[in-house]
């Protein structure tokens, strides 16, 4: 395990269940902790080309199927990144949206690889640009509203002058408190 680097127990027998599958060794694996297993290995020799096991007679070479069987299915529902700025702009013309969030969009994410949070790829820019649109429309309403309550704020703030310059008085105590 130390000159193969391997750190876990359970990844050494996994590899080599996996080498005696392909029939690069012979795995014979003892369930007793106090009696190792047995694992015979092929003889590789430079004068003669062939590696033989001497504990197998007439041995020819060890192939390994074209599939391997311990294989990774990508996902179906995930779709690639758009092609361009024009698919982005056609899918945003589609759901009634103004160019300039399409362009906004778009920037964006290939700003940062088509990442979500920089880091997770993104499976579906579909269902991101929705929530792009979602985003865009709660951000406005806030907007209108922070600029409403801002608004009321200053006029408010010149209510209270007016008011206060009417009931100002010329000579002013500097030694009395506020």
């Amino acid at each position: 395990m130390k000159l193969s680097k391997i750190g876990s127990k359970s990844t050494y027998h996994r590899c080599t269940k996996e080498l005696h599958h392909y029939k690069y060794l012979v795995y014979e694996p003892s369930h007793n902790p106090f009696k190792g297993s047995i694992i015979k290995m092929l003889k590789f020799e430079t004068t003669s080309g062939q590696a033989l096991d001497l504990a197998v007679p007439n041995q020819g070479q060890a192939l390994v199927p074209s599939n391997k069987h311990i294989q990774t299915i990508e996902n179906s529902y995930k779709l690639p990144q758009p092609k361009n700025e024009n698919e982005v702009l056609e899918f945003f013309k589609k759901e009634k949206w103004p160019e300039i969030e399409a362009q906004k969009f778009y920037n964006h994410y290939c700003a940062i690889g088509w990442k979500i949070g920089g880091k997770i790829k993104m499976e579906n820019w579909h269902a991101s640009a929705k929530n792009w649109m979602l985003k865009a429309e709660e951000l406005s309403v806030r907007a209108g509203h922070i600029e409403r309550s801002r608004d009321t704020r200053t006029n408010d703030k010149r209510q209270s002058q007016i008011k206060d310059n009417l009931h100002t008085i010329r000579n002013k105590n500097y030694n009395q408190p506020l």
